[in-house]
């Protein structure tokens, strides 16, 4: 074999070696190495030069060409031909299209060998990368095991074989140190595709590891018998996890602990000892909040879904214990259910509700101009403010022991009066601060809302637009490992966040900001979004 057709072969063996080190294919590689001597070619025959490289992935023989546009006039000679002249060559020419003519084999300098390694590099890592974003994208949500790297500033570099990932220091667990060539175990929680290649970022600390980590060791999970329907971890300290079982014959929470506590045990291990506490969990939300507060004994919940807040009361001598230690254990229950949980004793609770019976009594006393009887009654019967008074049907004020038509017709009467005299109070308020009439437009807004969003520098619909729910319900978030409730300024009128959306919307529409067809068509694609996610979720429960 000849010096020139080793060469050629050789060329064929780089590529292989190459792609099956990268894991990639080797037409990737031959057309990196084709768009390199392409490169270099247009480096000696002029970069105004259209040059096509080929290689014959099999012989490794080198072919290039010159491509030439057909067009009417030439600007430039290089890149261009006249229809006549490629006529002349071609008869079958048309404007547009390209001709190509052979070059001759080029011996590379120097500096065009480095512009073609380079080119090379470059190209094989596009691929490189390519290849690990579409290897790792669809495997988010898998346990996956590594080797720790190098530790950068308190995140740990593991390699995970054909990638490398990462571990930021807030998705670790506490008192966990790290050292290279340590085996580490983690939850794929993101992969994002970037310019300096795919970033795979994995976690410890995300409550899912857990939920990972039991289906590992408990079959019936794995199998679909026993379902995690919920997650809360302070990562390294404790956890609560809630589990239901769709097999009447096998016990969710017995099942998950194990023999002794075995499977339990090897998910603590792998956590560095964090505390798990397995809840029953249960479709009524109330039995749920009792069994997450465990071991805290419950004598008694009051449930509000609109708010999504609970009121859990416990006997005195089980205060702390439902509380937890810096609030644990009632901040993991709150975590694990989606509720905001207020804790009071028996004792607290009694005294709360006279205190409420009180506020109530006095503001039907001051507003209606009852006795303290007749205000205790309507209290007694569950009316909390005079507007239910005013437009409750009146067969319902008349069921109450001791009131007849008259009494019940002139109590209703006087609420009304009431109301309208507050509402003249209310207007003459809202003129003082300067809200615009636009504002008591807006469907669902009443003027006490009214009142307080211009105490809070909202006074016309264009300012109403600019809200964000948020705004308006409050929000919560967390604050040095704390969860912080932000008051919104509709909140006290339990206002939910759907309808704040809605009438958010409807101040764009007043506003100009969009029109009420576009609004329709965003509704009408969130239905059809949302209809479609139900379907898929039917489809996999039927499956």
């Amino acid at each position: 074999m000849n010096a020139v057709s080793a060469n050629k072969l050789e060329l064929i063996q780089i590529a292989d070696a190459v792609a099956r080190e990268k894991s990639i294919e080797q037409s990737l590689v031959i057309e990196a190495m084709e768009d390199a001597l392409a490169r270099a070619a247009r480096s000696r025959y002029g970069h105004e030069t259209n040059v096509k490289a080929e290689i014959n992935p099999k012989t490794g023989e080198t072919r290039l060409w010159r491509l030439l546009e057909v067009v009417e006039e030439v600007e430039n000679d290089s890149a261009e031909i006249t229809l006549d002249e490629a006529r002349h060559r071609n008869p079958e020419a048309e404007l547009g299209d390209f001709m190509s003519e052979p070059l001759p084999p080029i011996d590379f300098g120097r500096v065009a060998a480095m512009a073609a390694k380079q080119v090379i590099t470059q190209k094989v890592r596009e691929a490189e990368r390519d290849r690990q974003y579409e290897d790792f994208k669809d495997r988010i949500g898998e346990i996956i095991n590594g080797i720790v790297k190098r530790v950068e500033y308190g995140h740990v570099i593991v390699d995970l074989g054909k990638a490398e990932a990462i571990i930021r220091r807030d998705q670790q667990l506490p008192r966990e140190n790290y050292r290279n060539g340590d085996r580490v175990r983690a939850y794929i929680m993101e992969v994002r595709r970037e310019t300096r290649g795919p970033q795979i970022f994995l976690s410890r600390a995300h409550p899912q590891f857990m939920a990972k980590l039991f289906e590992q060791e408990v079959p019936e999970v794995y199998d679909g018998v026993i379902e995690i329907r919920a997650v809360a971890r302070d990562p390294g300290s404790r956890a609560k996890i809630g589990v239901m079982s769709n097999d009447s014959g096998i016990d969710p929470v017995g099942a998950c602990v194990g023999m002794r506590g075995s499977r339990v045990q090897a998910v603590v291990n792998e956590l560095g000892g964090e505390k798990i506490d397995i809840v029953p969990w249960s479709p009524d939300d109330a039995t749920f909040v009792v069994n997450a507060l465990a071991p805290a004994e419950v004598t008694k919940v009051v449930l509000d879904e609109e708010l999504e807040r609970i009121e859990v009361v416990v006997p005195d001598e089980q205060l702390s214990l439902a509380i937890g230690r810096r609030g644990q254990n009632v901040r993991l229950a709150s975590q694990l259910t989606g509720y905001e949980i207020d804790i009071m004793t028996e004792e607290a609770e009694s005294a709360k509700r006279q205190e409420e019976f009180r506020v109530r009594s006095e503001a039907f006393m001051n507003g209606l101009d009852v006795d303290d009887m007749m205000a205790g009654l309507l209290v007694s019967e569950g009316f909390t403010s005079i507007e239910e008074i005013a437009f409750v049907a009146l067969e319902e004020l008349m069921d109450i022991d001791g009131l007849d038509e008259e009494t019940a017709e002139e109590l209703q009467a006087r609420a009304k009066d009431f109301i309208e005299a507050e509402n003249k109070k209310l207007d003459e308020k809202r003129k003082e601060l300067g809200v615009a009439d636009d504002l008591l437009e807006i469907e669902g807004l009443d003027l006490k809302m009214i009142v307080a969003l211009g105490e809070n520098d909202v006074k016309s619909a264009e300012d109403f637009a600019g809200c964000a729910t948020d705004d308006l319900v409050g929000w919560t978030e967390r604050v040095d490992g704390e969860r912080k409730h932000y008051d919104g300024i509709l909140e006290r009128f339990g206002m939910k966040a759907e309808d704040a959306e809605e009438m958010i919307m409807r101040a764009r529409v007043k506003a100009g900001w969009i029109t009420q067809e576009e609004l329709d068509a965003m509704r009408a694609e969130e239905e059809t979004e949302t209809e479609e996610a139900e379907g898929a979720e039917s489809a996999d429960a039927t499956a």
